[in-house]
């Protein structure tokens, strides 16, 4: 049964429903930039939403604010479901790469278009869910990550932190400061988005017509490429590194004719979707400082790739 935060199982009014829509928003921008996943954050934020109307009117009553009630739980089912995701992705088929996500004016969730998906479930596509940042996010403990987002991005104090990862405040701005040596290690200074979208359109052109000396011009010397296909489609066993391998493994593959590629936003940067004929083949993210690209993520799965499809 799909739960309405308007309505209590029973189809009674909820006395706070206004409340707990308009924290829906906030509640899967938490959970995506936790997880990573689009489908998992949804599942979290209704798992909390299930536990809310689970209770007794009465227990409910009892909660002095129901959005903070709503961001612990929450909180506590994106730290099981990381600890449970880092055995699942030993087992994943081939690299994992965060579930990459379209810009507004694309956005299907689920297979319906703009103007009917709900708008309170957009996820706000700032420089917290470009993949370089989720990516360095994947390499964070559950705790770590938890800690990380609720009180780097989220701007958390670490007394509801540490309420929610079930540890002491001093621990958990531990753990916050820890996560945030990581990302930034990894943070490089940002182009313009102007010129991060120049930097992607010849690399476009330049894969188009497999001139090697183009694409190593335009690639980091040190930069990976990596493909996701989750054992459903053929992808990239294990990174490639370096620009002139990169270059090689790009020229060298053979285009369909019918193929093309299209500039669009992916998780608020620049990037490129591959189509052959109609079908959505790949979503391609970027990482690019100083004008070149220092990582390629490539995500076929197309269980990832749902929100990208329109009927």
């Amino acid at each position: 049964m799909t739960l309405s935060p308007t309505a209590t199982q029973d189809g009674r009014l909820d006395p706070v429903a206004g409340v707990l829509t308009g924290e829906r928003r906030r509640l899967i921008n938490l959970a995506y930039r936790m997880l990573g996943s689009l489908a998992e954050a949804e599942d979290v934020v209704q798992e909390t939403y299930a536990r809310w109307y689970a209770m007794t009117r009465p227990q409910q009553e009892a909660v002095a604010s129901p959005a903070a009630w709503l961001t612990k739980v929450a909180g506590r089912v994106c730290l099981d479901v990381l600890r449970s995701a880092r055995a699942r992705r030993e087992q994943y088929v081939g690299e994992w790469v965060p579930e990459p996500l379209p810009s507004r004016a694309e956005w299907t969730f689920g297979a319906l278009d703009d103007s009917t998906a709900d708008p309170a479930d957009h996820v706000t596509l700032d420089e917290s869910v470009s993949m370089a940042f989720l990516v360095v996010l994947e390499a964070m403990t559950p705790a770590e990550r938890v800690a990380f987002v609720l009180h780097d991005v989220f701007r958390y104090p670490f007394a509801e932190v540490a309420d929610i990862v079930g540890r002491t405040p001093a621990a958990c701005r531990q753990l916050a400061t820890s996560a945030r040596r990581r990302v930034d290690a990894a943070r490089a200074p940002l182009s313009p988005t102007a010129e991060r979208a120049r930097v992607v359109r010849e690399f476009k052109l330049a894969w188009q017509a497999r001139d090697i000396k183009a694409l190593i011009g335009l690639l980091d010397p040190d930069a990976t490429a990596v493909g996701d296909g989750g054992g459903l489609v053929t992808a990239l066993a294990h990174p490639v590194e370096g620009a002139e391998r990169v270059a090689g493994f790009l020229a060298g593959r053979a285009l369909p004719d019918r193929l093309t590629f299209r500039e669009c936003t992916v998780n608020g940067q620049p990037g490129l979707a591959a189509h052959l004929d109609d079908a959505l083949l790949a979503v391609y993210a970027f990482d690019i400082a100083d004008d070149r690209i220092r990582h390629i993520w490539a995500v076929l799965n197309p269980e990832k790739l749902r929100p990208w499809q329109r009927d």
